[in-house]
């Protein structure tokens, strides 16, 4: 059923409504849906490299609004919508070490989750479930969905087919590493 629906979604890319499926696919992948914009957002920078700010913009701003989205699932729905949704992922046994560790880092979280492929909307689900500042979370989401999708425009932009494949395989484990030494300076720092 995935590699349908993954299918399913790279097929989009090629469609005359590839920028509005590219913001659907966007905002719902913040919120519920498994396969992410990158499946999207890949193919149709690679045709047409012109358009690569714009495509990372839309798919930007739609991610972000869907991360509205699953907090919200998180703040008001979660029993008949997020518990389901952290079940599929297999994330509802975290739930009670993440909400302790949400208090302190919060912001951290959102950040870590928007650059690196673990499920977004696992952390927007549960970052409204938690009560995380909204303001805080917007920005937090803005910045890692920005970061995320314009680096990934720019490297296409700039290096084009060649760089797919890194980007498919490895950009998730280099944004995770980054934001590890970054957060383990800023721990350094303070506590030494």
């Amino acid at each position: 059923m995935l590699r349908r629906l993954y299918d399913w979604t790279v097929s989009l890319a090629a469609s005359k409504n590839a920028l509005w499926a590219l913001a659907v696919v966007s905002f719902i992948e913040s919120s519920v849906f498994p396969i992410p914009p990158d499946v999207l957002m890949i193919p149709m920078i690679l045709a047409a490299p012109k358009r690569a700010w714009l495509i990372a913009l839309i798919t930007t701003v739609a991610s972000v609004l869907g991360a509205l989205l699953g907090y919200a699932i998180g703040a008001f729905l979660f029993d008949s919508v997020g518990q389901p949704v952290l079940a599929f992922y297999g994330k509802e046994a975290y739930f009670d070490d993440f909400a302790t560790r949400f208090e302190t880092y919060g912001a951290w979280v959102v950040l870590f989750a928007g650059l690196t492929p673990f499920p977004f909307k696992v952390i927007t689900i549960l970052s409204g479930l938690t009560g995380l500042s909204i303001p805080v979370f917007i920005v937090s989401s803005i910045i890692a969905r920005a970061a995320r999708f314009f680096i990934v425009a720019a490297l296409l932009k700039r290096f084009g087919p060649p760089i797919r494949d890194f980007i498919e395989r490895r950009l998730g484990l280099m944004f995770a590493l980054f934001l590890i030494a970054l957060i383990g300076g800023f721990y350094l720092v303070k506590f030494l």
